[in-house]
């Protein structure tokens, strides 16, 4: 067990009065009346209270020193994650030139609209976006059950009577219509006008089963339908379509191009689907835009920190932090007369000699620091880094700062530009932002920090795993070490993400892991790992659980403020993160019974009994309810349950 943290004076108010007043006889014998209504008495009280406050600051010192040994080795707390989205670009016209929207541009939200806060949220592009007018110069049909490609660009350009967009007489789900292009389209906004004629009759045309899709260099993605007008190729008309950030070139039919295209896809029961295949006499495609990502980022220029005063471990603080993670061009920069010098981040002066001009940037507080003289047991002292000359001017060439939960702003908020673009009319964002953590606080350090130096930085038992990938970065919640295929030496991690809001509106998406935090917490663990063994990031399977419950109110509380707090309950006690007996998250491989919903269901405030509880899953996807009514819902190893469509009835 870990050792109690000490008490350096543990004397309580009671005792620093019976001992004054031992003492009494001793240096003033004539004074005989001790009891509390004595003057006397009463003063050495109130300087007893006084005693008791001062004892209490001193017994902080050791929670104060904590933090203190923790920096020492080396122990900080986690700067705060970065909140990502992708921001679309419109262009004020179809243009036949191609326009750049260049890396670093920065949007924001209009004071106030995220939330309570009057500031406006900046973010920043990560890469440069070039929205150039795209060309079509092929068109194929395909078949999937016969595997058949027909080339159909000829009829497209030159026939009367158009291209058949699904080839097989069957009209077989899997179908597809491929349009290739010359360049990429990776992140565009692109302009489908079609000309056509009502012959694909039998679908809904405000839902037709078709699936626009790229190929991104490992499979098709789907691509986000902004407008129809067509009614499924049915009708001349317009489809907008975003392109996501990814697309490659393949070879379809003997060519090769970049391909889009639209997959029949398979209609459930009842639905209608295409009686005949759909004839388009012409496709132009133009760009109305493009899409790039952006960070909650603010971008600062060059900046001068002071002069060198030649000592070891100076310190030299940046105007703004916390600082994001550097990119090459951000760097240290020592003026030295006419000698000017970049110098090197790295992560601490441990492999570090006097010649080697390195710094370490701390993130959270934005302080430079140089290197420091260290002296070895043999009386030697060795200069780890090298020190800028006395006098030098030390400078930043740029940074960027900002970070934490404030930047997951909610979809259509980042809205202004900071400074025009040429032909761009305006910009937002189609979906709220992500991924934004406030740095570590201070009591978490405190927990982590033991366990960090207990277990080393070494990934060997299923717990070292589940707690590097915890620490690989601000946005993992939770982790489970699944099981560990010693056949392979594979190690399968379960991974919940952080989410913020309102538990009340957590979806199944929510819990999704981005690319860029799966690419986190793969390197990490990688940097940890045992030569020899790898590790399989995954997410759990989400399992949906909907209650339905029957309630007696108590007499005078109102029906709808006593169901609301029933159905808030049940949210937040079914949940991967706040979940649970404990609020630490629904625990993994523990089922949902009648008997726990109902003892919850009991401690709501305003709830007289409980007269009835269902208990049934839940297709997240479908929104539908599967199967009858269960008093226990199982959970295998691989999941973890997630609430949804609650009902409770309050008489």
């Amino acid at each position: 067990m870990p050792l109690p943290t000490p008490a350096l004076d543990d004397r309580t108010f009671q005792d620093i009065v019976d001992e004054a007043k031992r003492m009494i006889p001793r240096f003033c014998p004539e004074w005989t009346n001790h009891n509390v209504s004595d003057p006397g008495v009463a003063l050495i009280e109130l300087f007893a209270w006084m005693s008791e406050m001062v004892l209490y600051r001193v017994n902080q010192v050791p929670e104060r020193l904590y933090t203190h040994f923790l920096n020492m080795v080396g122990i900080q707390p986690f700067p705060p994650s970065v909140a990502s989205s992708n921001l679309t670009f419109w262009l004020s016209a179809v243009l036949e030139s191609a326009v750049v929207v260049p890396e670093g541009t920065e949007v924001m939200t209009v004071a106030g609209a995220s939330g309570a806060r009057t500031d406006a949220v900046v973010f920043s592009t990560v890469d440069e976006l070039v929205i150039a007018p795209p060309v079509l110069e092929a068109a194929k049909v395909t078949t999937e059950l016969e595997g058949r490609v027909e080339d159909v660009w000829d009829e497209l350009r030159f026939s009367t009577e158009g291209a058949q967009v699904f080839a097989s007489s069957t009209m077989t789900p899997g179908d597809t219509f491929c349009l290739g292009f010359r360049d990429t389209l990776a992140g565009m906004v692109l302009r489908l006008s079609v000309t056509a004629e009502a012959e694909g009759i039998g679908v809904d045309p405000r839902n037709p089963p078709i699936a626009w899709e790229v190929w991104n260099g490992e499979g098709w993605i789907g691509v986000d339908v902004y407008e129809d007008t067509t009614g499924g190729f049915n009708r001349g008309g317009e489809i907008v379509l975003m392109v996501p950030v990814e697309h490659q070139p393949m070879s379809i039919g003997n060519q090769f191009a970049y391909w889009l295209r639209a997959r029949l896809l398979p209609t459930a029961a009842g639905r209608p689907t295409y009686q005949t295949s759909p004839r388009l006499q012409k496709v132009e495609v133009e760009a109305l835009g493009g899409t790039v990502r952006a960070e909650h980022a603010e971008t600062a220029g060059a900046e001068q920190l002071g002069r060198s005063d030649g000592s070891p471990a100076q310190k030299h603080a940046v105007s703004r932090f916390p600082v994001l993670p550097r990119r090459g061009d951000e760097t240290v920069r020592i003026v030295d007369g006419d000698i000017v010098q970049e110098w090197s981040e790295v992560a601490d002066f441990s492999a570090s000699d006097a010649r080697d001009r390195h710094f370490v940037w701390d993130s959270s507080t934005g302080e430079v620091i140089f290197g420091p003289q260290v002296r070895y047991p043999d009386g030697s002292t060795r200069q780890h880094g090298a020190i800028p000359r006395d006098g030098a001017f030390i400078e930043v060439t740029g940074y960027r700062h900002g970070g934490g939960s404030r930047g997951n702003v909610g979809a259509r908020t980042l809205t202004m530009l900071r400074a025009t673009v040429p032909f761009v009319s305006g910009v937002t964002n189609l979906q709220p932002a992500t991924g934004g953590v406030d740095a570590e606080t201070v009591a978490e350090a405190k927990v982590r920090g033991p366990l960090a130096l207990r277990t080393g930085q070494r990934a060997v038992t299923a717990g070292d795993y589940e707690r590097l990938t915890i620490e690989s970065s601000p946005q993992v919640a939770r982790a489970r070490c699944r099981s560990a295929k010693r056949g392979n030496g594979t190690v399968q991690l379960v991974v919940v993400p952080q989410v913020r809001g309102d538990v009340n509106h957590h979806t199944i998406d929510d819990f999704a892991i981005s690319e860029p935090l799966m690419r986190t917490i793969s390197e990490h663990l990688d940097r940890h790992r045992v030569v020899g063994t790898s590790a399989e990031v995954t997410t759990p399977f989400y399992q949906g659980v909907s209650v339905v419950a029957l309630v007696h109110g108590a007499p005078g509380r109102p029906a709808g403020l006593v169901r609301q707090r029933a159905v808030d309950a049940l949210n937040r006690y079914v949940n991967p993160l706040v979940g649970g007996a404990d609020g630490a998250g629904w625990p993994f491989d523990a089922d949902l019974n009648v008997a726990s919903v109902t003892q919850l269901l009991e401690s709501v405030e305003g709830v007289d009994r409980v007269e009835e509880a269902l208990l049934f899953e839940y297709d997240l996807r479908t929104g539908q309810r599967l199967g009858a009514a269960k008093d226990v819902v199982r959970l295998d190893r691989q999941s973890l349950f997630l609430s949804a469509a609650h009902q409770v009835v309050v008489r």
